[in-house]
């Protein structure tokens, strides 16, 4: 067993709580949370408007051979958080531009599109009818093959007004992007996202020299077609067998580039990428089944995560990242983790997030 080093948590603004006596017990959570082995290593920000308010890391960015520790800026796969960090925010900027409409039937902008009663809004808040996920990495490969396949299972949605989580549909927001911005998703990430918020350890595909930068996914998982450790590159095998860059899984991030993000989704210098009417809209609610509430690609109300308001943006990441975004509290939460590596603990990852935001919405967010 390797030696768990110490976590490391810093108070570095205006932490709005009761003295120190809660930033205590949240070292207390974390440390506890690494001595229990899940997630191996992890990376923590409460941020404000006006900028970090508590960073913290520890623990292991790879287990696998010889450890490697979590640092500062280790960059994490980020999974489903992609739908809303690069696809939904890309969304509301070509929307703004007027080179999109929400209420635009898919088949517009992908002319092999089966129906044409789908529009991109019904991709973007998860009512196209459209099945949740499909493994086409095990018998497919490449962009042509893919969007074939996922034109077919599309053919069998019909957009009844109830959510359905979908990978497919975010596939789908990706090429329309690509068809509406005239680039590929990855170039009108950094060009449209990344350059303008300076968000330098922000991409698809990291090059192989990042590896030891990264934190390792899952060892022996079911998103390859062949064993082995999935470190470097992205986790979700759909996205990997289309080369690394799709709308629904592929990007890689680190925790301050993902505090720069949620600083801009509470209005700190929102101007340089989306307006206000973008940031309203990204919070209202536009389609709702049981307590799985959707604006814009979010979820709103995290009900199970403590006491937040209703139009709190959440989201998470299969590989055990999540996002949590209160404008009216001016409070945001980046918590990334491996806490699938070197094997997936689904029901551990559920209690970790569940524990981290109740405590933060107790103490930060009251």
């Amino acid at each position: 067993m390797n030696a768990l080093p110490p976590l490391r948590l810093d108070v570095l603004g205006d932490d709005g709580a009761n003295g120190v006596v809660e930033v205590n017990e949240l070292r207390a959570c974390l440390t506890q949370l690494l001595d229990e082995g899940c997630p191996a290593g992890l990376s923590l920000a409460v941020v404000s408007s006006r900028g970090l308010v508590v960073e913290s890391y520890g623990g292991f960015a790879c287990v696998v051979g010889e450890p490697v520790l979590v640092t500062a800026t280790t960059c994490y796969d980020l999974a489903s958080l992609t739908k809303v960090v690069c696809s939904a925010t890309l969304a509301l900027v070509a929307r703004q531009a007027g080179h999109l409409r929400f209420e635009q039937p898919v088949k517009e902008w992908l002319p092999r599109f089966p129906r044409s009663d789908t529009t991109v809004l019904h991709l973007l808040t998860h009512t196209s009818g459209i099945v949740g996920h499909v493994p086409f990495f095990e018998t497919l490969e490449g962009r042509p093959s893919i969007e074939s396949a996922v034109y077919e299972w599309a053919a069998k949605g019909v957009p009844d007004g109830i959510v359905r989580y979908s990978d497919l549909n975010f596939m789908l927001v990706g090429w329309v992007l690509e068809a509406c911005l005239g680039l590929a998703l990855d170039v009108a990430f950094q060009k449209e996202l990344a350059e303008p918020l300076g968000l330098g350890q922000s991409r698809f595909r990291p090059p192989a020299s990042w590896q030891h930068l990264t934190a390792a996914t899952e060892l022996d998982g079911d998103q390859r077609r062949t064993p082995g450790l999935v470190w470097g590159s992205v986790h979700d095998g759909n996205a990997f067998a289309l080369g690394g860059v799709a709308g629904h899984a592929g990007l890689f991030s680190s925790l301050r580039d993902l505090s720069q993000f949620v600083r801009l989704l509470l209005g700190h210098d929102s101007s340089r990428v989306l307006n206000e009417e973008s940031l309203q809209l990204m919070r209202t609610e536009l389609g709702a089944t049981g307590t799985d509430v959707r604006g814009i690609g979010w979820r709103l109300n995290p009900a199970s995560w403590g006491t937040w308001p209703a139009d709190t943006l959440w989201h998470t990441g299969f590989t055990g990242t999540s996002l949590l975004v209160c404008p009216d509290r001016d409070i945001g939460v980046v918590l990334l983790t491996n806490a699938v590596h070197p094997h997936r603990q689904l029901e551990a990852q559920g209690r970790m997030r569940v524990s981290v935001h109740r405590l933060i919405a107790g103490h930060w967010a009251g």
